[in-house]
């Protein structure tokens, strides 16, 4: 019997320590395509996927910076993706914000070397400019309650924020029941001022991280287009959910709207990753959501985004584990007591 599912593919932040290691445990057989990743970075000069992920040792200075975390996330993601057990359909592919260049990898939209030769050629970008810092910051109770009012009151604290002289503030990414705030140092510190601590770890900066997804990434977002072509781009062979909650189909996309898009809006704007979630279930309808690896860290976010929805009545985090024990719709593949479900 068929299983149709929904892929979501992670961001930064998801290759830490226990997964060090993550591309020869989990993906041995597919050493062929990491050996031509490796090919890509050498004639960058950079030090090769197969070489990074066999290190004894990890350092977040190191495996955090975006010239090395995301091709590795991307290698591990995509690998993920080409390794679903046979009886489930891919409906529909979305992703969080750098997920975003693996989702048009994994729906054909890239092939394999171009899908890593974007995500390589942005991780770079974003590392060498490193414009701006990023944190996090929870809107929602532990219950996972929605509280928009919350919410508004946190998105108008960055507005003024925003307004005020030599501060850089914007919300970057819309993460279920978190807001990731995205600007300069003045605007991230006025923030952390104002509101206080919740869960003894937020307001959590994060290391290594640009100003994604906001007006301070213009200058990435024009040498991206200008060292990636748009004939890069194919027709997608599964539909693709961006960070809008727009859907690109198989045969109906234009190709260089979605350069223009996964270099323009994808890099300034906004990204919601509440709302991609929101629209694959009530779009799709799938029986599983599936988030590739490495790590599992986002399976919360994407639970959080259909609880919001009231996702097959679902309105608070115990509604959402009583569906997981009765038949489980949210898989994480970076879980080992998980991944079998989606790979057989």
């Amino acid at each position: 019997m068929t299983r149709t599912a929904v892929v979501i593919c992670p961001g930064r932040g998801t290759y830490n320590k226990p997964e060090l290691g993550y591309l020869h445990r989990h993906h041995a057989e597919r050493l062929s395509m990491f050996q031509r990743f490796d090919a890509i970075r050498a004639e960058a000069g950079q030090e090769t996927l197969t070489k990074l992920d066999r290190a004894k040792r990890f350092t977040v200075g190191k495996y955090s910076r975006g010239d090395v975390a995301s091709p590795l996330i991307y290698a591990a993601s995509l690998a993920d993706a080409q390794a679903l057990a046979d009886d489930i359909e891919v409906v529909a592919v979305t992703g969080n914000s750098m997920g975003w260049y693996i989702a048009l990898a994994a729906a054909g939209a890239l092939s394999d070397e171009n899908g890593f030769r974007v995500v390589n050629t942005m991780g770079t970008l974003m590392q060498d400019h490193l414009i701006g810092g990023q944190l996090v910051y929870p809107f929602n109770g532990d219950s996972w309650t929605n509280d928009p009012d919350r919410k508004a009151a946190l998105i108008e604290d960055v507005a003024r924020i925003d307004a005020m002289d030599g501060h850089d503030l914007a919300l970057s990414i819309e993460l279920g029941g978190m807001l990731v705030l995205a600007g300069n140092e003045a605007g991230l510190a006025a923030f952390e001022a104002s509101q206080p601590s919740v869960q003894d770890r937020f307001p959590m900066r994060l290391p290594n991280h640009a100003a994604f997804h906001t007006r301070l990434q213009a200058p990435v977002a024009t040498e991206g287009r200008a060292r990636l072509a748009a004939d890069l781009f194919e027709q997608p062979q599964h539909p693709l959910i961006d960070g809008r909650g727009k859907v690109w189909w198989p045969d109906a996309s234009d190709t260089h709207a979605l350069w223009e898009y996964t270099l323009g809006h994808q890099v300034t704007e906004t990204y919601d990753f509440t709302r991609a979630v929101q629209t694959a279930a009530r779009e799709f309808a799938p029986d599983l959501f599936i988030v590739t690896g490495p790590g599992a860290t986002l399976g919360g976010a994407v639970a959080q985004s259909l609880v919001q929805a009231e996702w097959r009545g679902m309105a608070n985090k115990s509604a959402f584990f009583a569906q997981q024990e009765v038949s489980p719709i949210l898989i994480a593949m970076g879980r080992d007591d998980q991944r079998f479900i989606a790979t057989g």
